[in-house]
C-alpha cells in the first residue's frame, strides 16, 4: 500500500520506466510518509489506438471524481 499504475502509450525505454518508477516511489515516501518497501508501482502500456477504449472511457471520463488532475489542466 499504495499501489500505483501507470498507464501510457508504448515506445518509452526501460531506463525511462525505471527512473519514472523511482521518482513515483520517492515522492510516494515523501509525501504520504511509506517506506519503501510499501509502494508498488506498475506500468500498463496501452496502444493508441485503443487508448479511449482501455483507458480515457473507463478511467478519465466516466469516473472524473476520481481524478486530481485531468487532461488539459495544468496544476
Amino acid at each position: 500500500m499504495p499501489h500505483v499504475i501507470v498507464k501510457l502509450w508504448p515506445g518509452k525505454s526501460e531506463q525511462q520506466k525505471r527512473r519514472l518508477t523511482e521518482a513515483i516511489v520517492k515522492d510516494v515516501m515523501n509525501v504520504l510518509n511509506y517506506g519503501d518497501e510499501s509502494v508498488s508501482v506498475a506500468i500498463e502500456e496501452v496502444s493508441a489506438g485503443d487508448w479511449a477504449e482501455k483507458v480515457y472511457k473507463p478511467d478519465i471520463a466516466e469516473t472524473p471524481a476520481k481524478l486530481y488532475k485531468k487532461p488539459g489542466y495544468t496544476m
